[in-house]
């Protein structure tokens, strides 16, 4: 899970540095709900890693909804709820607003410490494909297709109530 908190921070990072680098799709964002559909892998040493994640995101301001992997996080900015609906366990924990690998609203605030690691591969009116270098021997690219803009919603839909789970569900909350 980890690994997708991190891949989800860095998107945002991502979206975050283009939309203030003049990327046309990206200069819409502030302002909308964005929906799209995600692909993340990285590449060690020049070699492309086997493993890749894909799923969903929902944006508005600093609140996502992140669906991948089995797993759903939601955030409205100040709590995070991970949830693994398979092993019906739920984890609950405060928003660490110094943490930036688990606050995509961070990397939004703070790009312009990371601009010369940003490589645009490609983008189109509805796709950007984009690689952040990590290290020297490390870089995670993606590819985010089907960019929606919609009107802002409101927060509703990045809680979760934790009531309205059956009785099996593991709750752990870390707040």
């Amino acid at each position: 899970m980890k690994r997708i908190v991190t891949g989800l921070a860095a998107l945002f990072l991502t979206l975050g540095a283009f939309a203030q680098g003049g990327i046309p799709i990206l200069d819409r964002v502030p302002g909308h709900r964005v929906l799209f559909h995600y692909t993340y892998s990285l590449s060690q040493g020049g070699r492309p890693m086997t493993q890749v994640t894909d799923g969903d995101v929902v944006v508005e301001d600093n609140a996502y909804l992140l669906s991948g992997l089995g797993l759903e996080v939601r955030s409205d900015g100040t709590t995070r709820w991970s949830m693994d609906r398979a092993a019906e366990e739920v984890l609950i924990e405060t928003v660490e607003k110094e943490d930036l690998f688990t606050n995509p609203a961070l990397f939004i605030n703070s790009y312009k410490g990371y601009m010369d690691k940003i490589r645009v591969n490609g983008s189109s009116s509805n796709s950007l494909d984009v690689t952040l270098v990590l290290d020297e021997d490390t870089s995670a690219r993606f590819v985010l297709k089907n960019i929606v803009f919609e009107d802002k919603q409101g927060k509703s839909d990045f809680t979760l109530n934790v009531k309205s789970l059956p009785d099996s569900y593991v709750i752990t909350d870390l707040r």
